[in-house]
C-alpha cells in the first residue's frame, strides 16, 4: 500500500502500550488502504484525512465538483465506528439545521436547551460541503466548533465529540468573514480529476465499488482513534525541532502567513504522522504535511518546494517517510501553456507596472519549476518559451 507503513524509518518503541497501539495502527492502515484501493489517484488526499484523524486536526478540501470529494468523505464515515454528520451549506443556512432545533418541552419551562440528536453537536465526524456558503447568523458558532471543539448557544456550552471536520469547497474564501474559517482548517489539499492515464483505472475501481456494497469492509472505532490521539502527545520531536523552526521562519520571510497558533499546532500533524508509521521520534520526512498549510493557489507549489528542499537536506541521515519521497513531477505542457498566457498578458499594451511584477515573479518561478522535469525533450521544450520570455522582459527594463 503506497503511503504510510512501518518501513518509513526510525525506532519503534511506543511505551508499554506498544502491542495495542501498534494492533491500532494497523486498523488504521486497512481503512486508509480500503479508501486508496476504491479511490484512485486520492492517496494523498487519503493519507491527510488520517493524519487529521490521528492529530485531531481539521481538513479542507479543496476542488471542482465531481473529484470525489463527498464521496471519499462519506466512504470514510462508514468505516469509522461513530455518528457522522454531513451538510451541504448554502447562504441560507439557519443554525437549527446544523445544531438542531431547541427542544420545545424545555422552551415552555423557560428554557433554552437544543434537541441536538443526530445533529452536528453529536457527531464524531463533521463534514461540511460547501463550506465557504456559510452565513453570518451561523459563522461564529462554526467557528467555535472549528477552532476548540465546543457547542456554544445561548446558556449552553458543550465539548464536542469530533474527532475532526472536514470541509469542501471549489472556490477559496473571498472576503475577510470567511478568511477566518477557512483559517480554521489547518491542512488544505487541492481534490482534481486524475491523471487522464489513471482513468482506466478509476472506471474499474468505480465500478468494483457500484458492486461491492455487502462485502466486510475494514472498521475502527472512534475511541480507538483517541487513542491514537493520546500518542502525538508523546512522541520526541527534538530531532526535527531546530529544522521546523527554520523552515518556519523561511515560509514567513517568503511572505506566507504562519501565525505563532498555527506553528504549535502544526507540531500535532507531524507528530501524527510519525504515530500512524509506529514512531515515537519524528523524522525529518514528517515535515511532508507543511506542504499543505497554503492560503492560496499561488503558495501551493512555493511551499512545496520549500518543504521538499528542507527534507532533501537529512534523508540519508533520518531515512524517509512514504510520502515525503513522492512529490508532483510538473506537467510540461501545463508550464508551457502558462508561459504562453504569461507571455501574452506581458504583451498586452495596457498591462499596469503592478501586473507586469507579478508575471516577473511568476516566471521565475515557473523557471524553477521547469528543472524538475525529467524528460530532457520535454524541459527544452518548456525551456525555450521561458527563455525568449525573459529576455523580452529584460529588454524592455
Amino acid at each position: 500500500m503506497a503511503g504510510f507503513g512501518v518501513a518509513a524509518g526510525g525506532r519503534y518503541d511506543m511505551s508499554k502500550d506498544t502491542k495495542q497501539g501498534f494492533l491500532v495502527q494497523d486498523k488504521l492502515h486497512e481503512v486508509l488502504g480500503h479508501l486508496k484501493d476504491l479511490f484512485v489517484g486520492k492517496d494523498e488526499i487519503i493519507d491527510l484525512m488520517g493524519i487529521c484523524l490521528v492529530a485531531g486536526e481539521n481538513l479542507f478540501l479543496l476542488g471542482p465538483p465531481g473529484t470525489a470529494k463527498s464521496t471519499t468523505v462519506r466512504e470514510l464515515s462508514k468505516l469509522i465506528d461513530g455518528n457522522t454528520f454531513e451538510y451541504l451549506l448554502t447562504r441560507f443556512t439557519e443554525p437549527n439545521e446544523l445544531f438542531g432545533p431547541f427542544d420545545i418541552r424545555k422552551l415552555r419551562e423557560g428554557d433554552l436547551v437544543t434537541n441536538t440528536e443526530g445533529m452536528l453537536p453529536e457527531a464524531s465526524l463533521i463534514f461540511l460541503d460547501e463550506l465557504l456558503n456559510a452565513n453570518s447568523a451561523i459563522l461564529n458558532s462554526l467557528l467555535m466548533v472549528l477552532n476548540e471543539k465546543i457547542f456554544r448557544r445561548g446558556r449552553e456550552t458543550r465539548k464536542l465529540p469530533a474527532l475532526m471536520v472536514l470541509g469542501a469547497s471549489n472556490h477559496l474564501p473571498e472576503d475577510e468573514a470567511l478568511q477566518a474559517l477557512f483559517d480554521r482548517f489547518l491542512l488544505r489539499v487541492r481534490c482534481d480529476n486524475v491523471d487522464p492515464g489513471l482513468l482506466d483505472a478509476v472506471l474499474n475501481a468505480g465500478w468494483v465499488m457500484e458492486q461491492r456494497t455487502k462485502e466486510e469492509k475494514p472498521q475502527i472505532t472512534v475511541e480507538e482513534i483517541r487513542g491514537l490521539q493520546t500518542l502525538t502527545a508523546k512522541v520526541n520531536l527534538e530531532e526535527i525541532r531546530e529544522v521546523y523552526i527554520e523552515l518556519v521562519h523561511q515560509l514567513r520571510n517568503s511572505g506566507l502567513q504562519v501565525s505563532d497558533r498555527r506553528a504549535v499546532k502544526l507540531q500535532r500533524v507531524i507528530a501524527a504522522s510519525a504515530v500512524i508509521c509506529k514512531r515515537d521520534k519524528a523524522i525529518l520526512s514528517d515535515l511532508w504535511v507543511l506542504r499543505h498549510i497554503w492560503d492560496t493557489e499561488e503558495q501551493r507549489e512555493i511551499i512545496t518546494n520549500m518543504v521538499n528542499a528542507t527534507i532533501a537536506t537529512g534523508l540519508s541521515d533520518t531515512g524517509i517517510h512514504p510520502r515525503a519521497a513522492e512529490h508532483s513531477a510538473p506537467d510540461a505542457e501545463e508550464l508551457f501553456r502558462e508561459v504562453e498566457h504569461l507571455a501574452a498578458q506581458w504583451s498586452d499594451p495596457e498591462a499596469t507596472m503592478a501586473a507586469r511584477a507579478l508575471i516577473k515573479d511568476r516566471l521565475t518561478h515557473l523557471n524553477g519549476r521547469c528543472e524538475w522535469i525529467s524528460n530532457d525533450e520535454q524541459r527544452k521544450y518548456v525551456q525555450a518559451p521561458i527563455d525568449k520570455l525573459w529576455n523580452e522582459i529584460m529588454h524592455m527594463a
